[in-house]
């Protein structure tokens, strides 16, 4: 998936072993300038310093409440979630 769309990671976390849940994760979402919430065929973007924290939350966590991965950090947007065309979209 990230070789396919040319995308190279620096640091690979496995969020079962390490998740983020609450703050933890919040701290992380609102460190960017913006969130691309992929879920299906959709993706919805927030901006931090706009939207809020709870609908942005409500977004990025998945059932269990931790941070849905994956979870991609490209500069200071981060991609939330998996859809193949909006890894397309940022890659290169």
């Amino acid at each position: 998936m990230l070789e396919r769309n040319n995308l190279n990671p620096a640091q690979i976390v496995d969020a079962r072993k390490e998740p983020l849940a609450g703050e933890e994760a919040w701290q992380l979402l609102a460190s960017a300038r913006e969130i691309v919430v992929a879920k299906g065929k959709s993706a919805v973007a927030f901006d931090p310093s706009v939207d809020g924290k709870e609908a942005i939350l409500a977004q990025a966590l998945g059932r269990t409440g931790n941070l849905r991965a994956p979870t991609l950090r490209l500069g200071d947007r981060l991609l939330v979630g998996f859809n193949d065309s909006l890894y397309s979209q940022f890659s290169g």
